[in-house]
């Protein structure tokens, strides 16, 4: 995975993430989406529209007390623990 910072401010994270598509970026925006401290998250791909961009490009933003990086680290972690997750609950299943 290849990772291209846009825009990084202390409550803003603009960054492409090469190599994925809306499977991924959809699990990583609702781990986001679920953390307290984070007002928004997004992503984008429409190469019409972008100029010619096809890779995601993810963008956070938080509340003045959370660092959007640190938000980002976080967020890909509770991507970790689900997949972990949802991996026990279908080997207890078989």
């Amino acid at each position: 995975m290849e990772l291209r910072v846009i825009e990084n401010t202390d409550t803003e994270l603009s960054i492409e993430i090469a190599g994925e598509d809306h499977t991924f970026m959809n699990v990583l925006k609702g781990a986001l989406l679920e953390m307290d401290g984070v007002e928004a998250a997004t992503y984008d791909v429409n190469p019409e529209q972008s100029g010619g961009q096809t890779e995601p490009i993810l963008t956070i933003k938080t509340e003045e007390d959370v660092d959007a990086l640190d938000a980002l680290e976080d967020g890909a972690e509770r991507v970790i623990d689900k997949a972990a997750d949802f991996r026990d609950a279908y080997q207890g299943a078989a």
